[in-house]
């Protein structure tokens, strides 16, 4: 299972919130608190790559990935703490489909849309076949690599994400039990994703039945960034900030994202809705 952040607002350092706070991805990487498996034991370390992409001057996002333990890759923390951006993720890898290597890191891009995703579709290897199918075929040869989250990503593509990212993510998830149940498997799906349009951002949580969900939180108070010394970092007093787990050890300041619900965080504001499947 993975970690991972989003954030839209005024610029700020992307240092701020993926290197310095105190509980930051890059030390969520190592010492995970709230990564927990389907047995409810705890996933605590996160090595199977990372990714961080942003949105600055051009329509398209820029991109940095690879296949390292985020801990151990010193130009992380360098493009970090140089690049100023308006909307930027980050994302740790722990590989449960697919293996481990740079084009099956996170985040996923295709033109001006970026993706991002904790949680797994289980059974992939046996529905992969059916599901690529559905993917357009204008899309098809973009996929890269070998994970459940970048065919669901393509799915949403091909469903309508870029003109109605809340009923492309709709038509994904019934496609994805669909294919589950036509297999005749138990249904499980656990989706914890955030995609943007390089103007807005989308998230999704998502868990079928009884399923143990991810964790998946939100806040729009920028004193819940701590830095290592303990104080706020410099950041500006509105943006949203979304995570898979509180960057300050579960503070009070974040609140969690509702089971089954779309959140869109358009111009400021945060609309929540339940997933209609």
């Amino acid at each position: 299972m993975c970690r991972w952040i989003a954030y839209i607002g005024e610029p700020i350092f992307m240092d701020a919130l993926i290197t310095r706070p105190s509980h930051s991805l890059v030390e969520q990487s190592l010492n995970t608190k709230l990564n927990l498996k389907a047995d409810g034991s705890l996933w605590t370390t996160n090595g199977d790559g990372f990714g961080v992409v942003w949105y600055n001057l051009k329509n398209e996002p820029g991109l940095f990935k690879d296949a390292m333990p985020a801990w151990n890759d010193e130009n992380l923390h360098e493009i970090c703490a140089q690049t100023k951006a308006h909307i930027f993720f980050a994302h740790v890898r722990a590989s449960t489909n697919g293996k481990v290597q740079r084009s099956n890191s996170h985040p996923f891009k295709y033109k001006n849309w970026l993706f991002q995703h904790n949680g797994d579709v289980s059974h992939f290897p046996v529905i992969k076949r059916d599901l690529q199918f559905d993917v357009a075929p204008e899309l098809f040869s973009e996929i890269q690599g070998t994970t459940d989250s970048e065919t669901c990503f393509y799915l949403a593509l091909t469903y309508g994400l870029e003109s109605d990212p809340k009923a492309a993510f709709e038509m994904m998830i019934e496609r994805l039990e669909k294919s589950q149940k036509d297999a005749g498997l138990n249904i499980s799906l656990n989706l914890s994703c955030t995609v943007s349009d390089g103007k807005s951002i989308y998230t999704i949580r998502y868990a079928s039945g009884d399923t143990l969900i991810k964790s998946q939180f939100y806040s729009t108070d920028m004193s819940c960034v701590k830095d290592l010394s303990g104080t706020c970092s410099v950041l500006p007093e509105s943006g949203v900030i979304i995570v898979s787990e509180p960057l300050d050890r579960l503070g009070d300041k974040w609140v969690e994202t509702p089971r089954n619900s779309f959140v869109a965080i358009e111009d400021g504001e945060i609309y929540i809705q339940d997933l209609m499947v």
